[in-house]
């Protein structure tokens, strides 16, 4: 076959512009993959930081605490708030449900102060058990005091300092936490002389006692500083037990009283 240069050329000029085609489809697929990657890696998450699934997120949350889960007007309630405005309803309420708790108890005790509700005598134990594993030796010095037993207690503070005087130290019959079942005076072995008394809150047992009863439930019922608020003068030796819950949530935000954690008003006298 004779030689043709424009065939020859032509084959060339092909082959040519394949090497082209090839070379820019080369680039274009180069850039899109790069293109793709960037994407990717702006929406991506570190692996130390992942995103939070809709379910993680919830559960991780904070949660409010719920002041409604239990009655505060219930006598029966853990969280019943009994003081000078708020009396028991009845005003001879009297627990269905009240043992001795495993605890030492007063030498010359009650036959029904040594109660208690059920359900503080498993925290009192527990309380009083923790107290003694660090040297601080509680005892219960009276629990459940009766409607009945109220009214002696009560006429026995007037006839002694008057009206006055009384209200500020003891409780007026149907208005006492005592009757609830829920509140307990507590003495220690450290200064007997203290017990029941403002000093009580120096002693050993005192000290340990307004620094770790939330953890087992329980608050310092009547506070220092707070007699325009709950009506009482500063008791370090009675304790109310309100369950860890709500102890640990009064706790953590730093207030006191169940008055001012409801947001209930002052209760300083009565009605």
């Amino acid at each position: 076959m004779p030689f043709c240069p424009i065939s020859n050329n032509l084959i060339r000029y092909t082959e040519s512009m394949k090497k082209h085609v090839i070379a820019i489809v080369s680039v274009l697929v180069v850039l899109a993959v790069i293109f793709v990657i960037g994407r990717n890696t702006d929406n991506a998450v570190p692996p130390t930081q992942k995103k939070p699934t809709t379910s993680q997120a919830v559960r991780s949350a904070p949660k409010t605490f719920n002041k409604t889960q239990y009655s505060i007007s219930d006598p029966s309630s853990i969280w019943l708030v009994v003081n000078k405005q708020r009396p028991l309803n009845p005003q001879d309420y009297a627990p269905q449900d009240l043992v001795t708790p495993n605890v030492p108890l007063r030498s010359n005790i009650t036959s029904t102060e040594k109660y208690v509700r059920a359900d503080m005598a498993t925290a009192l134990e527990t309380m009083v058990k923790a107290a003694d594993v660090e040297g601080a030796h509680l005892n219960l010095q009276s629990g459940y005091r009766s409607y009945a037993f109220q009214v002696s207690l009560y006429n026995s503070y007037v006839a002694q300092s008057g009206q006055a005087s009384a209200d500020t130290d003891s409780a007026r019959p149907g208005f006492s936490e005592h009757q609830s079942g829920l509140a307990a005076d507590l003495g220690g072995t450290s200064q007997p002389s203290c017990d029941v008394a403002q000093c009580f809150g120096t002693t050993l047992e005192g000290k340990w006692l307004a620094a770790n009863a939330y953890k087992y439930g329980f608050i310092i019922r009547y506070p220092e500083g707070k007699q325009a608020v709950t009506g009482y003068i500063y008791e370090p030796w009675h304790v109310r037990y309100v369950g860890i819950p709500l102890a640990t949530e009064m706790h953590k935000q730093g207030i006191a009283t169940l008055e001012e954690f409801f947001g209930l008003p002052a209760a300083p006298d009565y009605k």
